[in-house]
C-alpha cells in the first residue's frame, strides 16, 4: 500500500519540482537545460502573473463569500421542520451530482448569447431590450464564471453546514427561550459560536477550490476576454499545455500550491484560536 502511495501520489510532485529546475520545452525536447530557480524568477517578474494573482483573489473572494451566505442560510431553512423539506433537500444534491465539465456545459448554453436561457429570461421580463454578450463583457466575465462556480459548491457546504447544526444540543435553544432571548440572539449567541468548526472547515475548503478552479475558465471563456479570466490555475495550462513549457508550468504550479498551502495554514491558525 505504502508502494502505491509513493509512486501514485508521492514521486509526481517530486518530478514534477524536479522539471521546474529545467528549461524543459516540448518545442526543443533534445536541449534541457538546468536553470536552477530562474524559472521562479521568470515567473515572479511576469507582470501577466500578477494581474493572475489579483484575478484569481478577486474569484475566490466573491466564490467564497457567496457559498458561505448562501449555504448558512439553506442549512438554518432545511434544520427547521416543514412541508417539502425532504424534496428540497434532495434538490440541493442535484448541482452537486452535476460532474464540473456538464456543469460548464450547462452554463455556456445559459449564458450564450444567441439562443441562451438567460438573455432569454431577461427579454421575456424586458430587463433587457436587445440580447447581450455575457461572456463577452470583460467587466462582467468573472462575476459570471463565480456564479456557475457557486452554484456548484452550494450543496456540499449546506450539508456540512447542516451537519454542523444537528449537533447543537436542542436544550440550548429551550433554555435561551425561558430567558426570553429572541430568534436573532439565539443565532448570535448559540447557533453561530456552536457552528465554527464546521464554518471554518467548509470556508478553508472551498477557498482551496476557488484557488485552483479550471474547468469552468476553461469551458466558458479559455482565459478571456482580454485575459479577464485569466487565474493562476489557467495560465498553469498554457504555459504547460499551449506553450510546451514544462519547466515553467511547474514553477507555476508548485508556487500556485504553496500560496495554497500558506493561505489554509494561516486560515486554520487565525481561525483555530477563535474556537
Amino acid at each position: 500500500m505504502l508502494a502505491v502511495l509513493l509512486v501514485v501520489a508521492v514521486f509526481p510532485v517530486l518530478y514534477s519540482f524536479w522539471i521546474s529546475l529545467f528549461d524543459l520545452r516540448l518545442t526543443r525536447p533534445q536541449r534541457v537545460p538546468f536553470v536552477g530557480l530562474d524559472n521562479y524568477l521568470e515567473v515572479l517578474q511576469d507582470e501577466l502573473f500578477w494581474s493572475s494573482v489579483w484575478r484569481t483573489t478577486s474569484f475566490t473572494l466573491m466564490s467564497v463569500t457567496a457559498i458561505m451566505v448562501i449555504a448558512l442560510a439553506m442549512a438554518l431553512l432545511l434544520n427547521e421542520e416543514f412541508r417539502g423539506r425532504r424534496f428540497l433537500s434532495a434538490m440541493l444534491l442535484v448541482p452537486w451530482a452535476i460532474p464540473y465539465v456538464a456543469n460548464g456545459l450547462m452554463w455556456k448554453w445559459i449564458y450564450d448569447s444567441g439562443y441562451g436561457a438567460l438573455n432569454g429570461l431577461l427579454f421575456q421580463l424586458d430587463f433587457i431590450d436587445k440580447y447581450m454578450v455575457w461572456l463577452g463583457d470583460s467587466h462582467k466575465t468573472l462575476a459570471l464564471i463565480a456564479n456557475a462556480f457557486v452554484w456548484k459548491e452550494v450543496p456540499l457546504a449546506t450539508i456540512l453546514l447542516l451537519v454542523g447544526l444537528k449537533s447543537i444540543p436542542a436544550d440550548l435553544y429551550s433554555a435561551a427561550r425561558v430567558d426570553g432571548a429572541d430568534l436573532w440572539r439565539r443565532f448570535v449567541h448559540i447557533t453561530l459560536p456552536a457552528l465554527r468548526p464546521s464554518f471554518m472547515l467548509v470556508m478553508i475548503y472551498e477557498t482551496m477550490m476557488a484557488i485552483r478552479h479550471f474547468d469552468l475558465f476553461f469551458i466558458l471563456t479559455e482565459g478571456g476576454p482580454a485575459e479577464a479570466s485569466h487565474v493562476l490555475a489557467w495560465q498553469v495550462y498554457v504555459e504547460t499545455f499551449r506553450k510546451l513549457s514544462f519547466g515553467t508550468g511547474s514553477a507555476l504550479a508548485y508556487i500556485m500550491a504553496l500560496v495554497t498551502f500558506l493561505l489554509a495554514f494561516w486560515l486554520i491558525r487565525t481561525l483555530g484560536r477563535k474556537l
